[in-house]
């Protein structure tokens, strides 16, 4: 069909797929720290404290305070292409590519900083995509994780004219091909070991526990993970939380604290994963990698890993392409 002379350009339908992670800083610097905590922490999915009260403390002492020493944290694990969940979620997304064909574009987005994921669903659209998927990677569901996620793609469709068809991508903790790659990565991380560790921490992000006694499924989503890969590995995890922020009762055991009592139970090497994760960031390279390490060996601990998460590795692509193949199903067939 020939479209009148005047008519506006449109691109040839596509299908969007766009990996969305929390976010980072633009520059490991304190006022791009603020700026980065600031629209992080403002968000109600994340500190569910009224504005009028959160704000003043937030803007008043916090955001005073903070962003230095997250700036120094994130200065240890900084990459020459940027921050190590950037460039690592960026890695993931252009492995992807193509794996459904010409038709299917992959892009990625970052919840807090940039790139913004109104942005990337306004590229999608704008080079064809009239369905997307937005996937959201983190395999367990929380409200201040998953939804917010999804909160802010809503949110930019409601200023789109024409907006695209849109599935996002569920919870995938008990999905056989996110164990079968965790099992995998674990096995080949523990074989390159010198040591046999005494004990195996599963550490999962903390959250406050009323988000589990208010109905968040959190809390039981990272247990069924560790259950289902405990089973996996046929070899015991013990299962922890951290990143604990202010004064509210968290989720329990706290990570730092179990390695800080390890060593006097006998729990000498050690040997610490993040599932949660999809790709190794500050909490991960800083948090555990580095403090984790100075706690248990300071605690009396003699050997310390810690074992990367599964990021743009070929098992952890092969999974990805398995569980969004699924969610893409109707829409498009692989490649």
């Amino acid at each position: 069909m020939t479209l009148p002379a005047d008519h506006p350009p449109v691109a040839a339908p596509k299908i969007g797929v766009l990996l969305v992670n929390l976010g980072t800083p633009d520059a490991p610097d304190a006022p791009s720290v603020r700026r980065y905590l600031g629209e992080f922490l403002s968000d109600q999915r994340v500190v569910e404290i009224p504005p009028l009260l959160w704000q003043p403390i937030l803007r008043g002492i916090i955001l005073r305070t903070r962003p230095k020493k997250s700036a120094h944290a994130y200065q240890q694990v900084w990459r020459e292409d940027g921050s190590p969940l950037a460039a690592i979620t960026r890695a993931q997304a252009r492995a992807l590519q193509g794996a459904w064909g010409e038709q299917v574009l992959v892009d990625y987005a970052m919840r807090y900083g940039s790139p913004a994921i109104g942005e990337r669903i306004a590229a999608l659209k704008a080079q064809g995509a009239e369905r997307i998927l937005i996937a959201p990677l983190y395999p367990q569901y929380c409200g201040a994780t998953t939804a917010t996620a999804n909160d802010k793609a809503f949110e930019a469709l409601a200023a789109l004219r024409w907006q695209p068809a849109i599935r996002t991508l569920p919870p995938y903790h008990d999905h056989p091909a996110y164990i079968a790659a965790l099992k995998t990565s674990v096995e080949e991380s523990l074989a390159k070991l010198d040591f046999e560790p005494d004990a195996i921490l599963a550490s999962f992000h903390g959250m406050p526990a009323r988000t589990l006694e208010l109905g968040d499924p959190y809390h039981c989503h990272c247990q069924k993970t560790a259950r289902l890969l405990r089973q996996a590995l046929g070899r015991e995890l013990v299962i922890t939380f951290q990143s604990r922020f202010g004064r509210a009762r968290w989720l329990e055991p706290a990570t730092d604290a179990t390695l800080a009592a390890l060593p006097g139970k006998g729990a000498k090497k050690v040997a610490i994963l993040a599932p949660g994760f999809s790709a190794d960031c500050l909490e991960t390279l800083e948090e555990l990698a580095i403090r984790g390490r100075e706690t248990f060996l300071g605690a009396g601990g003699t050997h310390f890993a810690y074992l990367p998460c599964l990021n743009d590795s070929e098992g952890g692509m092969a999974m990805l392409r398995t569980i969004l193949s699924e969610e893409l199903a109707g829409w498009s067939q692989p490649a």
